[in-house]
């Protein structure tokens, strides 16, 4: 199982990238424009949408990626079926290295549970 603590590499990835922020602001507000683009809902709505970048973040072994994207999913209010069924995609195209990073996507997920009361 993955050894990644989820949260805390997106809050640290977050926290990085502030100097680039500041230092490259067009580079970063275009590519804020582009994933807000990209991700808008259309014909395809924005959860899945969601489950696609998860999809390439897990194939392209992006540990990153499968943070952002699975927390994202959680706040649409993702299925664990979905998730599932995604995960299960990506192993059938990518192989035992998409099984390992898809037991990282199920940590994350796991990671990004709502607390319980």
């Amino acid at each position: 199982m993955s050894s990644f603590d989820h949260p805390a590499l997106v809050q640290s990835i977050s926290h990085s990238l502030a100097s680039l922020r500041k230092s490259q602001p067009e580079v970063m507000q275009g590519f804020g424009a582009l994933s807000k683009a990209a991700m808008a809902a259309g014909a395809i709505d924005e959860t899945h949408k969601e489950l696609m970048a998860l999809a390439i973040g897990i194939t392209q072994r992006c540990s990153g990626c499968i943070g952002f994207h699975v927390k994202a999913l959680r706040r649409l209010g993702c299925t664990r079926q979905q998730l599932d069924e995604t995960l299960a995609v990506c192993v059938y195209m990518g192989g035992g290295p998409a099984l390992m990073y898809a037991a990282e996507a199920v940590a994350a997920w796991e990671a990004f549970a709502p607390a319980v009361p």
